[in-house]
């Protein structure tokens, strides 16, 4: 009898468990309002972003661009047409991690690349 309520007891917790991670992960991604400030070799640039996640698939915009990417296991990759005033057309490649609310990893454009740091507008 203990031994079947310890195993009864030991599901539960583990059930709890598994529902607290989930919970956890589900709160843990990139959809909403981003304020993104990028390094590049002419100084600081700064862009707004608003994405939605559906599944792994990312959504949005990018300052005035409609993406597309991938968000899975934390990382977050996005590659769509920008067409930059400075360096004329092309495609902005952004692959990031989210760690303690915040975006943060590596940009490329038009033959330039350098990282950022996004965070949630205040």
């Amino acid at each position: 009898m203990v031994d079947r309520r310890c195993l009864m007891l030991g599901a539960a917790a583990l059930a709890c468990a598994l529902a607290l991670a989930a919970a956890l992960a589900a709160a843990e991604d990139v959809s909403g309002n981003w304020h993104f400030v990028l390094q590049t070799p002419g100084g600081e640039r700064e862009a707004d972003a608003a994405f939605k996640v559906n599944g792994e698939e990312v959504t949005g915009t990018f300052g005035d661009a409609e993406v597309k990417g991938t968000f899975k296991n934390g990382a977050l990759e996005l590659a769509f047409p920008l067409n930059s005033p400075e360096a004329g057309p092309g495609t902005m490649s952004i692959k990031g991690t989210l760690a303690d609310g915040a975006l943060s990893g590596s940009w490329e454009f038009a033959g330039y690349e350098g990282t950022f740091l996004a965070k949630r507008p205040q």
